[in-house]
């Protein structure tokens, strides 16, 4: 496994096209593998999500295979400058994970629940948490069966901030239809409680919308927590 950090030029054009669509930047972040393989292998997939650090959007990768950006320096990077992106063996620090750790971690997700139609033929629906404590209580319930607990501060609230809610709407290609998924970022701070059901978390992602930039969840030292 590799993670990937990779900083966009938000001024170009090649930029905010990305930016402004999930399907668009999907499709640019699996031009970075030249075989299928590399981007899915063993229930490991390549999960990507979009952070912005003060102005700055910063594209994190998580993959199998070790991906070549090249094309994304040419049309939404700094070619002239010599900065490219940064790509680190993953599996180590994964091996690294142990019960009782302490992280700082961030997730951007796509917190729904499943609507049940009322054809018992047709397909199932899902519908977005809308509020702060649905999406709350969305990861907290599927926070044990993935290895981890989220911690309390001394005020016994959770450790966790919730920002950047955002509702996107975009074609897809072939549809009739455009899909629309409601976002979230948390960070918080976690306990280990099973590694090996948080390795698999960290490589396999979290929710749905995965193609859409959902479910990397990343660690940090916890005296990192923001």
């Amino acid at each position: 496994m590799y993670l990937t950090r990779f900083r966009l030029n938000k001024a170009r054009r090649d930029s905010r096209r990305l930016l402004g669509s999930p399907q668009v930047m999907h499709a640019a972040v699996m031009s970075g593998f030249a075989d299928d393989a590399d981007h899915t292998r063993d229930g490991r997939r390549t999960l990507w999500r979009l952070d912005t650090t003060g102005n700055q959007p910063v594209l994190y990768i998580v993959s199998p295979g070790r991906p070549d950006l090249t094309h994304l320096v040419e049309q939404a990077g700094w070619p002239t400058t010599g900065e490219r992106w940064q790509t680190r063996p993953y599996g180590g620090f994964l091996d690294q994970l142990a019960a009782g750790q302490q992280w700082a971690f961030r997730l951007t997700a796509n917190p729904v629940r499943d609507g049940r139609p009322k054809d018992p033929t047709a397909d199932t629906k899902r519908y977005g948490h809308v509020t702060v404590q649905q999406q709350t209580q969305w990861l907290v319930k599927r926070a044990e069966p993935n290895g981890f607990e989220i911690l309390r501060g001394t005020d016994d609230d959770l450790n966790l901030i919730l920002h950047n809610q955002t509702t996107q709407s975009f074609g897809r290609r072939g549809g009739d239809r455009p899909v629309v998924i409601r976002t979230v970022t948390y960070d918080g701070v976690l306990a280990v409680r099973d590694p090996q059901a948080l390795r698999r978390v960290l490589t396999a992602g979290i929710g749905h919308a995965k193609a859409y930039g959902c479910g990397l969840m990343t660690l940090a030292p916890a005296d990192a927590a923001r």
